[in-house]
């Protein structure tokens, strides 16, 4: 299976929209780019809710079957980004049920974030020197460790707002929480980080 990661350029709230739009008309075309976006997205993110990457592939093919399913009728499509993790979030928190615990893998942040080269678990730049590549995977490992230290619901938070860019009030409808919850969480989560990575 190939993993796409499709950089934002301009609006991509406006993006998807004119996807989901199209695809919902009936147009093949549009429904398969929706597809594709919606692809790195759902797998970034259920990366980081599921943790294993054998969860997150089956959370993101039941999020792409939904989509493809229901395109016809979803009624906003400025709010698909919103759905698409709504969709993963309770895919990861079924699978989650049916299982007594959490994944025993330690997710790795080379997983979840795109690479330079546009790929899921990017490369470095070879103009890096020996040792600024070592200070950088050090670094990675130990913010690595420390997300995995974070309560599932606060790595999501800060999934959905630092990595993804989304608005409190975007993160606040995905959880399906307040947004001073959300900045309550996303806050605690940013003091623990800060504490685990200064420890280290």
């Amino acid at each position: 299976m190939r993993i796409v990661t499709i950089r934002p350029d301009g609006n991509l709230s406006d993006e998807y929209a004119g996807l989901v739009s199209a695809a919902g008309a009936g147009d093949r075309a549009a429904l398969e780019g929706l597809l594709m976006k919606a692809q790195a997205v759902a797998y970034r993110f259920s990366r980081t809710v599921c943790g294993g990457p054998t969860d997150a592939e089956d959370v993101m093919q039941d999020a792409l079957l939904k989509t493809f399913r229901y395109v016809r009728r979803i009624r906003d499509p400025h709010a698909f980004r919103a759905w698409l993790y709504r969709t993963v979030r309770n895919a990861c928190l079924m699978k989650r049920r049916r299982k007594s615990g959490e994944p025993a893998r330690v997710l790795s942040l080379d997983d979840v974030l795109p690479g330079e080269e546009g790929g899921i678990g990017g490369r470095v730049s070879a103009g890096r020197s020996p040792e600024a590549l070592a200070a950088n995977a050090a670094l990675r490992r130990r913010l690595s460790k420390s997300l995995q230290a974070l309560p599932p619901s606060y790595r999501a938070i800060v999934f959905l707002r630092e990595m993804e860019g989304l608005s409190t009030k975007q993160v606040a409808g995905i959880l399906k929480i307040s947004e001073s919850n959300v900045k309550m969480r996303l806050h605690r989560a940013r003091l623990f980080l800060r504490a685990e990575l200064e420890d280290r």
